[in-house]
C-alpha cells in the first residue's frame, strides 16, 4: 500500500481543476453557437441545416417582422450551421456550460423587419437580404444606367408579381414579333 502512495504522489494528478478552475479547450472546439446580429441578413439557411431544428425562422406579417430564434436546449453542437452561413453570421464558440434554471433561459433571438413588395405590399423579404442584393447589383453586376434601375426595382417586387410581370412582358413581347 505505501508503495502505490508513493507512485501516486510521484506521478500527480490526473484530471483537471476544473470547475475550481478554468479549463483549456483543444484547438476546434465546438461550443455554444454565437449568433451575430449586425452580420446576419435572415436568409433561414442555418435554420434549413441544423439536423434538431433547433434553429427556426418565423415570419410575424401583422407586426412586419421575421425573427430567428435558437434553442440552445436543443442544439447538438454538429456545426452545420457555422457551415451554411454565407456571411459568418454564426460561430461556434468556447462556451459549454448551459445549465439554466428556466428552459426559457435557453433560447436566443434576433427579430428582422419584412420588407413590403412594391407592386402588391405584401411582405416578401427580410430589408437586409433586398439591401445586400442592392449592393451587390451596384458594386458587382457590371450593369449601369436603366438596365440597373430596372433591375434594383424588381428586386422590391415579390415572386407572385414578378410571375405577372414577366407574363405581361412575355405577352407583349410576342405580340410585336408577331405583328411583324
Amino acid at each position: 500500500m505505501l508503495k502505490t502512495l508513493v507512485n501516486a504522489l510521484k506521478t500527480g494528478n490526473a484530471t483537471t481543476k476544473y470547475p475550481a478552475a478554468p479549463i483549456d479547450l483543444p484547438y476546434g472546439y465546438r461550443g455554444k453557437p454565437e449568433h451575430n446580429e449586425k452580420q446576419c441578413i435572415a436568409c433561414g439557411a442555418c435554420a434549413c441545416a441544423c439536423p434538431p431544428n433547433a434553429i427556426q425562422m418565423t415570419a410575424d406579417e401583422g407586426a412586419g417582422t421575421v425573427t430567428w430564434n435558437i434553442h440552445y436546449g436543443r442544439c447538438i453542437f454538429c456545426g452545420r450551421c457555422e457551415e451554411v452561413c454565407p456571411f459568418s453570421a454564426i460561430k461556434l464558440g468556447n462556451e459549454f456550460e448551459l445549465a439554466v434554471m428556466a428552459a426559457t433561459d435557453l433560447d436566443e433571438s434576433s427579430t428582422y423587419t419584412l420588407e413590403p413588395c412594391a407592386v402588391c405590399g405584401k411582405l416578401f423579404a427580410p430589408r437586409k437580404q433586398i439591401a445586400y442584393a442592392e449592393e451587390l447589383l451596384k458594386n458587382d453586376s457590371g450593369i449601369t444606367g436603366e438596365e440597373l434601375d430596372t433591375a434594383l426595382a424588381r428586386l422590391r417586387v415579390c415572386p407572385t408579381c414578378k410571375r405577372t410581370l414577366d407574363a405581361h412582358t412575355a405577352q407583349a413581347t410576342s405580340r410585336v414579333e408577331g405583328g411583324r
